[in-house]
């Protein structure tokens, strides 16, 4: 079955003490727990604001540059994931749907190789 990639996104200044509420941790486990009784979800992980990345990049000589902060400097960097395995690719954007809904955020779906 292939596998997607579904993507939320925050803004760079996203505070999760802020943002979120009880309605949506509740929206978001109802969502999970949907995914489970489907048996699609594979993989689900929330990450910590994009202040607590860490980049690495190769050097011409061979090293690695290690540097506090994202990879990319956007207004807009990923929150969470879910990785699903479902049928078809229009099954893969009906649950991201639901995620854009419950997680209140902007949402993109993509197919591994």
């Amino acid at each position: 079955m292939p596998k997607f990639l579904v993507s939320l996104y925050h803004p760079t200044d996203y505070d999760p003490t802020l943002m979120e509420d009880s309605a949506m941790d509740r929206a978001i486990d109802e969502l999970n727990d949907e995914m489970i009784a489907a048996g699609v979800r594979h993989f689900v992980g929330g990450l910590y604001p994009v202040d607590r990345a860490h980049s690495l990049r190769a050097q011409a000589d061979g090293s690695v540059a290690l540097s506090h902060g994202p990879y990319l400097n956007h207004r807009e960097h990923i929150g969470g994931l879910w990785v699903l395995d479902t049928a078809t690719l229009d099954e893969a954007l009906d649950w991201g749907r639901k995620a854009a809904i419950a997680c209140r955020a902007p949402v993109e779906v993509r197919p591994f190789h």
